[in-house]
């Protein structure tokens, strides 16, 4: 099968690319780099030194003897998109080519406007050139569980069965995103589905948690294959940033008192989902959504995690709370379904102390690449800034 997946640079595009060109598929990365620019524009880096994809394309075609093509552009680029598919015609088509951060999106005006029409637009795009060019193309597209905010009833996936004056319908699950990035994300789903209803594509939305993990098994054969690992304040998780502090002494800094649930997910079960869906296509016409996360945790839960972790490596974390930039519930009802990924065979690894500790480790190898100062919370919620 011929894979094209755009954002294939980034933390969870070029894992994606490595694992799937490992199992035999034909794949193609498209990348504008702009995910290593916004390090720049940011003050901070990645914490693992990583190779230009250049050299990383080089070194895994030397380690596996076979290549992954490179397509530099923007998705923005309507003539770079339509040229990129006929060139290639892929089979199916992974989209990470977002900006995928929330604080990055509330940072001012000129951010959340970027947000919405890199990744609104890209998408657009995409969806057109697929519908003329590649219209039997499988679009994979990731989504976010933020999608659906924080609700008092059980998430389902993707849709829901309403019984409203007598009369039942199954509609789109409603949605209460918590940024311009998050509502980027309900704008493509909605994007996503009109085309394919009106024009018969196929479309899989992988409404993913968060990933934890930095290592898959084709990252970490060489050193010039590492992915990225993000523990700043604006692109960094918080299991990642908590790792971060602990492992420079500084203290774990929990947002308000901590009870925020989300769905997490390995690193390595984000690559097994896309070659699920990749082998278990939508028929035509068919947009379908999977809730791709494994297990549900609190924020204050990963923190006494990666505290208790690091005291068995000699470090001394203390847990501090701060004021919440955000605008979200302290504590909150949350439990969403994710049963149609593991009936398609998803083996989960789930997260446990051995992975903390990785990170950790990782982290303590990696100390004089740490920048302190992006730990501070630099985005409120509460207040618009025009720039």
């Amino acid at each position: 099968m011929r894979v094209l997946v755009a954002g294939g640079d980034g933390f969870c595009g070029w894992p994606t690319a490595l694992y799937l060109s490992a199992q035999g598929y034909e794949v193609l990365v498209a990348d504008n780099f702009s995910r290593r620019g916004w390090d720049e524009e940011l003050g901070t880096e990645s914490l693992t030194r990583i190779s230009t994809l250049r050299e990383r394309v080089d070194r895994w075609r030397e380690l596996a003897g076979r290549g992954i093509g490179v397509a530099v552009g923007d998705l923005t680029d309507e003539r770079f998109v339509y040229e990129v598919l006929e060139g290639f015609r892929p089979e199916a088509f992974v989209h990470f080519a977002e900006q995928r951060s929330a604080p990055y999106s509330m940072i001012d005006r000129s951010h959340a406007v970027f947000t919405q029409v890199n990744n609104v637009v890209g998408t657009l795009n995409l969806l057109y050139a697929i519908g003329e060019l590649v219209p039997e193309c499988h679009l994979i597209k990731l989504g976010t569980m933020g999608e659906y905010g924080t609700p008092n009833i059980d998430i389902e996936e993707g849709y829901i069965t309403v019984e409203y004056k007598g009369r039942t319908d199954t509609l789109p699950y409603p949605k209460q995103p918590g940024s311009y990035y998050h509502l980027s994300k309900v704008h493509d789903s909605h994007n996503i589905m009109f085309a394919c209803r009106t024009w018969g594509l196929r479309a899989t939305d992988l409404n993913q948690g968060v990933v934890y993990n930095v290592e898959t098994e084709e990252t970490t054969s060489d050193p010039a294959l590492t992915n990225r690992y993000d523990y700043d304040g604006i692109f960094g998780t918080a299991l990642n940033r908590f790792c971060a502090q602990a492992a420079s002494g500084n203290p774990i800094t929990v947002y308000g008192e901590g009870g925020q649930t989300r769905g997490f997910i390995d690193i390595r079960d984000t690559v097994r989902c896309i070659e699920l869906a990749a082998n278990n296509p939508p028929g035509p016409g068919e947009f379908r959504v999977f809730n791709q996360f494994t297990e549900q945790w609190s924020v204050l839960e990963l923190a006494h995690l990666v505290e208790k972790v690091a005291r068995t490596l000699d470090l001394e974390p203390k847990l501090a709370h701060l004021n919440n930039p955000r605008v979200e519930k302290e504590a909150h009802y949350y439990n969403a379904a994710n049963t149609r990924l593991l009936d398609l065979g998803l083996k989960p690894h789930l997260l446990n102390e051995e992975t903390v500790e990785r990170l950790l480790l990782t982290a303590m190898e990696n100390r004089d690449r740490i920048h302190p100062e992006t730990f501070v919370p630099q985005v409120d919620w509460r207040r618009p800034h025009y720039r």
